[in-house]
């Protein structure tokens, strides 16, 4: 009576609960939105310090900090574009190459369906039952699902990609932008710094969390790596400002 109702909830799985591969598809845009804004914070924070050193200008900070803004938004949502295209054609072939092998010799390809279920631990007469009803089902999805780990329904979109990644840059950005206009000349430098090393730990626990890795690592490897950046930069405004000046 227990084995049944088990097999009977494992058949009838709830509306409500999410697909594996769209919780992993999910957990993975979340992820690339927060090392993107983490890339407009560091990157953006880096341009406004240096500026902020060399001159205590608000207009030239702010021309530098928005330009960054910008300049790094346009170049994420291009490089995300591209990347994802590639990838999206790569599968594309593949699916097609796999179609192809389907009408031409069915027979071989449900042979290799049932070696790969028996290579994952079934024995050969259940791999072969299960490629069979596979097949039955939906022959692309069973192969491009185990042979090339894609999913014909859910392909990459480039340019979902691309506005996400310039979205989130941009949000990253603008915090430090704010941090150092708002406050007196004096203390626009303490105040972005502060404030950006606040941002990085968020970002490095969130990235952590996303991915099940231990947080006080990367909080520690986000916030070293984003003081060096700031401190980098500051001693190079400096320098070019105290030799312009």
């Amino acid at each position: 009576m227990y084995i049944v109702a088990a097999v009977s909830s494992r058949s009838h799985p709830h509306p409500s609960e999410p697909h594996v591969g769209s919780v992993s598809s999910k957990l993975n845009w979340l992820r690339a939105g927060v090392l993107g804004a983490n890339d407009g914070i560091v990157s953006t924070a880096g341009i406004v310090v240096g500026v902020a050193a060399a001159t205590v200008e608000r207009a030239p900070v702010l021309t530098a900090g928005t330009a960054g803004l910008v300049a790094g938004a346009v170049s994420m949502a291009l490089g995300e574009y591209v990347s994802v295209s590639t990838q999206r054609d790569t599968e594309k072939a593949l699916l097609h190459k796999e179609r192809q092998e389907l009408r031409d010799d069915p027979a071989a390809e449900l042979d290799e369906l049932a070696a790969l279920y028996e290579g994952k631990g079934l024995s050969a007469a259940t791999a072969r039952t299960v490629a069979e009803e596979l097949t039955d089902h939906n022959p692309l999805l069973a192969h491009a699902e185990v042979e090339l780990g894609i999913n014909p329904d859910e392909l990459t979109n480039p340019w979902q990609a691309a506005s996400s990644s310039a979205l989130s840059f941009a949000v990253g950005a603008l915090l430090p932008l704010i941090a150092i206009l708002l406050p007196p000349a004096a203390w626009r430098i303490p105040v972005t710094v502060a404030a950006v090393l606040v941002a990085l730990v968020i970002t490095g626990a969130v990235s952590a969390g996303l991915g099940g890795a231990p947080k006080g690592r990367a909080v520690l490897r986000n916030v070293i790596g984003g003081g060096l950046a700031l401190s980098i930069t500051y001693v190079i405004g400096h320098l070019v400002g105290t030799a312009i000046g």
